[in-house]
């Protein structure tokens, strides 16, 4: 089978396509055979060797988000039949820039008809962060602000959507006014271009001078020091995506009665997991939830998914077209 093998960290150039052993599962362990892949920023940091993510052993293939159909059931596998489509969330036993995945049956879900492949390659990783964010850290209710730093990724479309089916008051950020038209069109009422200078005047505004209740950080360094400017009292701070140090004040959070909480997903505990995973079942079945496709390239294309995902402007999840 082929697969993006990473032998030594560095730039996207280290990500070769390769031939590579076939998976063979064991017991509770499922093949995926893979027809799309998601992109996230995370990937782009181990590949590179950033700490803490340049523990892991060399070589691997990268990949944490896939959709496909199940291809090889382990032995005493229940509940699954060769053919069955599902979306996978951080496979243990291989990632998913590949033909194919092995998968403990726990990291493997169901996907309902009405979601497409392409569309569960950018489900794990999105939207159970967003869903974390929300309800596992900020304990957000009906009815509150929260405002998206960075809302047309794969993280902030997913918070868009898990907000409005919960009830809240959504605002985000765009990197263009192209993007807020973007936003505007998925229903976000409140927008504003965090390129500009004053656009923490913009997020003030949109609670009429009270504070959002939640803001959901993708960038820390750059925007945590100001973050509390627009905080109301007793708001709380979500940290999903940061990438570098940054100076902050704590009399800001003190004067609010601010939390700020630091989040991975990867410190989810697998009873909360499946409890997140349940309700996102619900919320396609029903159309609350629909992923965004943004950008899409092969599998041999992964160096320029790598670059793609980086940069500024993102609308929807990258993805990795593996199979038809």
């Amino acid at each position: 089978m082929k697969a993006i093998v990473v032998s030594q960290y560095g730039g996207p150039e280290v990500l070769k396509l390769e031939e590579v052993p076939d998976l063979t599962p064991q017991s509770g362990q499922v093949v995926v055979k893979i027809h799309a892949a998601g992109v996230n920023p995370v990937e782009t940091y181990r590949r590179a060797g950033i700490p803490p993510y340049n523990s892991g052993p060399l070589p691997y293939t990268p990949g944490s988000d896939g959709a496909g159909e199940i291809f090889a059931i382990g032995p005493d596998g229940e509940g699954w039949d060769i053919g069955d489509r599902v979306y996978l969330y951080a496979p243990k036993g291989s990632g998913t820039y590949a033909e194919f995945c092995l998968c403990d049956q726990s990291e493997v879900f169901r996907l309902p008809a009405n979601i497409s492949i392409e569309q569960g390659a950018a489900l794990g990783v999105p939207y159970a962060t967003a869903h974390r964010a929300l309800f596992g850290k900020a304990n957000a209710k009906a009815g509150e602000f929260v405002f998206i730093h960075g809302a047309t990724g794969g993280v902030g479309v997913a918070a868009i959507q898990l907000a409005q089916r919960a009830g809240l008051q959504v605002g985000g950020s765009a990197g263009s006014s192209a993007g807020e038209e973007w936003l505007e069109s998925l229903g976000v009422k409140y927008t504003t271009n965090h390129n500009a200078p004053d656009y923490l005047s913009d997020v003030l505004g949109m609670t009429c001078g009270r504070g959002c209740d939640i803001i959901l950080e993708m960038l820390a360094n750059q925007n945590l020091g100001r973050d509390p400017d627009v905080l109301a009292p007793l708001g709380r701070i979500v940290v999903i995506g940061n990438r570098g140090a940054v100076t902050v004040n704590p009399r800001d959070w003190m004067m609010r009665d601010a939390a700020i909480f630091g989040m991975t997903l990867f410190n989810v505990s697998p009873t909360d997991l499946k409890l997140i995973h349940a309700e996102l079942a619900t919320g396609l079945a029903n159309g609350d939830l629909h992923p965004l496709i943004g950008q899409k390239f092969s599998l041999e294309e992964a160096p320029q998914a790598h670059r793609a995902v980086m940069q500024s402007g993102a609308r929807g999840k990258i993805v990795l077209k593996v199979a038809d």
